[in-house]
Formats: structure tokens, C-alpha cells, sequence
């Protein structure tokens, strides 16, 4: 059966200007960082991309590592955008990454030109693509300059191979000096991709200032905590969760006093006609200071769900002193 996109997908969903730029992105964008690699459900896969994009989410976020293994999930993306997505590909935001090791050597990692230049080539190979719309640098590199890191990215963009750049994790000071240089080579930077919720603050020392004096957009990923600002863990650790898999959430962050902090949050959610993944989603989105909220998902249902925080976005000075306090505590 051939996919024909929800005639009604731009109705709900709301778009904020990234930074300065021309470009807005949809509030909800969505990450092929888990579920989407080779050795994943591949149906499961295409409904969940179809549903988002159904739902108003334009923009879908890759990076050259996402499996596994390493590379499959644009692969998986590249079928889709030949089948399903490819009279829609003006409409979309495609982003993808490099910054974390893809191959041996000395030129698979990291922050150099040969790197740098050659994983873009590698990933619009994968996707079957000419360009991204935003090719970001994973990660800050230590050993190289940070201006070989950042003419590589303005080198892409004058090769047509990207129409955005952005960087992910740099702190407050990296980021200062990207956007000074990148500004004199004449293509501003586009976007951070820093880590953001109501569990991990550590934006608001410092870098939301800069990216907002110098008119850079944001977007938040594991705005949910990776699953613990949702009911999955308000009555300990389920089984099969991310937790027990031991790769990027491990069970001691998740402490009785972490439990009753959730549950917590929860009802105040509930007074907010709210789940807790919706009030976290909103909270993150609130006063227009991120541009968009980066959302995983492994069930169709839980795009459903998150996509409906846009419903209420807004709060009142007493919600938001006491999720400071219950966090506190």
C-alpha cells in the first residue's frame, strides 16, 4: 500500500524560528537515535516515521553512529525517503552528525576536516541523499583546533552538501568562540543540540545566554531523561526498560529519592490534565527559549502522546516553584 501523507499533518502542530535564521522547526522533532538500526523491528520503524510526519514533525534527526549497527539507522532513513517520504522531501528537515568513532584508523573519529568531510559523504550515500538540511559536530573534539572543526562544517556548506550547521554538547565558551569564527567565514551557526530537561539544567549556566545573544536556535534532546520523565518508571524499574540495558541509562541514577521525585512531578502533571512525559515536554518548551524538543520513541503511541504537549504549553509561577522544589528536595 503506497503512503500518502494526513492532508490535515500542519494543522495541529506548531513551528518556532530557529535563532535568527529564515528556517522554523516543528516544536516535536524526532531522533532515529534507538529503534531504528539493523537490528530493530523494521516495520514498527515506518510507522512510527510515518505517524510523526503525519502529526505535523518535519524535521528528523540522524547521526552517522545511530544503529547498530553504526550507520543503519540512516540506511533505514534512506529507504524510507524512496519509498514512503519521497514526494515530501521539501517539506522535511533531514539532520545528521559525526563526532563519534565510525571506522579504524586515526581519520574514523572526532573533530578533523578528514573526518568530518568524510562522514557527510558517507551518511548522504546511506540516506541516498544530495544534502542535509542541518549537519551538526557530535561533540567538541580536544585535539583538534576548533578552527579546522569549524571550516570543515562552512566547507560543507559551500559544497552544497549541507544548508545548516550546528554543533551538539559544546559548552558555553566552545560555543562562543564556533560562532565567532564561523560568523567571520560568513555561515552563522544554525543550532545547538544540547542535552535538556527538567533533570539536566546544566544550559542554563551560561550557554542559553550565549545562544540567545548571538541568535542561535536550540534543541533539547533527552528532554525526557531517556524515559525516566515518563510513567514507565514512577513504580521502580520495568523489565526490558533502557535502564536494564545497560547502555546509555544505568539503574543507580534511578534512586528510591530519584522514584519519589517522578511521582511526585506526576501529580502535578495530573493537575495540569497532563502525563508526566507531556509536562516535561512542555516545561522545556516553555518561555520560547528552545526552539524545539528532540523526542525518541518506540511505539507510535508514544509520538501520539508526546506531540500532544503542544495542547499546553503555558505555566503559572506556582507550577513552576514547585517542580524547583520537588527537584530540590
Amino acid at each position: 500500500m503506497v503512503y500518502v501523507a494526513a492532508d490535515n499533518r500542519y494543522e495541529h502542530m506548531q513551528y518556532r524560528r530557529s535563532g535568527h535564521s529564515g528556517l522554523k522547526l516543528p516544536l516535536i522533532s524526532f531522533g532515529l537515535w534507538h529503534n531504528f538500526g539493523g537490528v530493530d523491528a523494521r516495520e514498527t520503524g515506518k510507522e512510527m516515521i510515518r505517524k510523526a510526519f503525519d502529526l505535523g514533525i518535519t524535521h528528523f534527526d540522524l547521526a552517522n553512529n545511530y544503529g547498530p549497527p553504526p550507520g543503519s539507522a540512516e540506511e533505514f532513513f534512506g529507504e524510507m525517503l524512496k519509498t514512503d517520504l519521497a514526494p515530501y522531501r521539501d517539506e522535511l528537515i533531514i539532520s545528521s552528525k559525526a563526532g563519534y568513532k565510525m571506522w579504524d584508523g586515526p581519520y574514523g573519529d572526532w573533530g578533523s576536516k578528514k573526518y568530518l568531510v568524510s562522514s557527510l559523504d558517507q551518511s548522504l550515500k546511506r540516506m541516498g541523499l544530495e544534502y542535509v538540511d542541518v549537519f551538526y559536530h557530535h561533540r567538541p573534539d580536544p585535539d583538534t583546533p576548533l578552527e579546522e572543526t569549524m571550516h570543515a562544517l562552512d566547507l560543507l556548506v559551500r559544497q552544497g552538501k549541507a544548508l545548516y550547521i550546528g554543533i551538539s554538547s559544546y559548552d558555553a565558551k566552545q560555543t562562543s568562540e564556533a560562532v565567532k569564527i564561523l560568523n567571520d567565514l560568513g555561515t552563522p551557526l544554525f543550532i545547538h543540540q544540547p542535552a535538556y530537561s527538567m533533570l539536566n539544567r546544566w544550559i542554563e549556566d551560561g550557554l542559553q545566554k550565549v545562544l540567545e545573544e548571538n541568535g542561535v536556535g536550540s534543541i533539547a534532546f533527552v528532554p525526557l531523561a531517556q524515559g525516566l520523565l515518563t510513567s514507565k518508571y514512577l513504580n521502580g524499574i520495568p523489565t526490558g526498560s533502557r535502564a536494564t540495558k545497560g547502555t546509555s541509562l544505568s539503574q543507580e541514577e534511578i534512586t528510591d529519592a530519584t522514584i519519589s521525585k517522578l511521582n511526585q512531578l506526576n501529580e502535578l502533571a495530573k493537575t495540569r490534565n497532563q502525563s508526566l512525559a507531556q509536562m516535561s515536554l512542555a516545561w522545556v518548551l516553555r518561555e520560547e527559549k528552545v526552539t524545539s524538543a528532540l523526542i525518541g520513541a518506540s511505539k507510535v503511541e508514544q509520538i501520539e502522546e508526546n506531540v500532544k504537549a503542544l495542547d499546553h504549553l503555558a505555566f503559572s509561577k506556582s507550577e513552576l516553584e514547585t517542580i524547583d522544589r520537588i527537584l530540590a528536595s
